[in-house]
């Protein structure tokens, strides 16, 4: 069971995509995918109707053809990443991996549809690309005891490009990476969220990202340094996370940083996928001053 958000941009509808391809509307469930309907339990629900034949059906293929494709959850309270989580890519950077949890933040608004454009900021030269795995938080998750508590607070697993200027997250930083983090449209998302009774606790899922149709990116999160468990027990030592919260668990090796792919420019297309979370896809854009 897939579940997202269809529609234009801030009218999106909540939806389920089942096995066989058939979309159905959740509207007579929840207003939208959100913290209050996953703090609910609204997941589970939503998926015992759709067995059940309970709930509208929605005559729209879901491929990117029809209807827009919204984030597939509404409005996150907060966007907490992970960096240098791949050994490879710590060495690509020209860093040790760490041995304790790297973490930074983006902007909420910085997350927008999987399909949806990635606008360039003015006068970069050093936009890149990072596919992720992310976590939506689906129960409120404080001072856990183990790592082994965690996935019980995870509502679901999606697709993310954590989008990053790198002049503005290394050379103009101030110390902090949120600089370069967090420009409009740096956080696509989706097309779905799968429960991990669905796909698991998000290990053993193969990540890859393209640009122009050249492949760049090609993982597995069997190479997390802090694996899903680990980084959300982490994280709820410091801060409590809050239905909705998206998580961003960090990137594997083949971004431009690395020096051997040139930096996004407009017009150039961007894919991202892992294994069972579905694809996505923007073209980018140049953002106005």
């Amino acid at each position: 069971m897939r579940f997202l958000r269809i529609g234009e941009a801030g009218a999106e509808i909540p939806a389920a995509l089942d096995d066989d391809g058939v979309l159905w509307d959740l509207s007579s469930l929840t207003p939208d995918i959100d913290g209050d309907f996953l703090a609910s339990g609204g997941l589970d629900v939503a998926a015992a109707a759709v067995a059940a034949g309970a709930l509208p059906v929605i005559d729209d293929p879901a491929d990117g053809s029809g209807l827009r494709i919204g984030a597939p959850v509404a409005r996150p309270q907060a966007v907490i990443c992970v960096g240098m989580n791949y050994a490879a890519h710590a060495a690509e950077s020209g860093s040790e991996p760490p041995t304790r949890t790297v973490i930074f933040f983006k902007h909420p608004n910085t997350v927008v549809g999987p399909f949806d454009q990635v606008l360039i900021p003015p006068g970069s030269t050093k936009t890149d690309w990072e596919v992720e795995l992310a976590v939506v938080i689906g129960t409120r998750a404080r001072y856990l005891a183990s790592p082994a508590e965690a996935l019980a607070h995870i509502a679901g697993f999606a697709v993310s490009n954590d989008v990053s200027e790198r002049e503005y997250q290394i050379e103009i930083s101030g110390g902090q990476w949120s600089k370069g983090k967090s420009s409009e449209t740096f956080n696509p998302l989706g097309p779905w969220l799968v429960r991990p009774s669905d796909i698991g606790d998000g290990s053993g899922l193969r990540l890859r990202s393209f640009v122009n149709g050249d492949p760049r990116q090609d993982s597995s999160t069997s190479d997390l340094i802090f694996d899903v468990a680990q980084v959300v027990y982490e994280l709820s030592q410091y801060m409590v996370l809050e239905p909705g919260d998206l998580i961003n668990t960090g990137t594997p090796q083949g971004v431009a940083l690395s020096g051997r792919f040139p930096y996004l420019r407009p017009g150039d297309v961007v894919e991202c996928e892992v294994a069972g979370l579905g694809r996505q896809r923007q073209v980018a854009g140049q953002g106005r001053s």
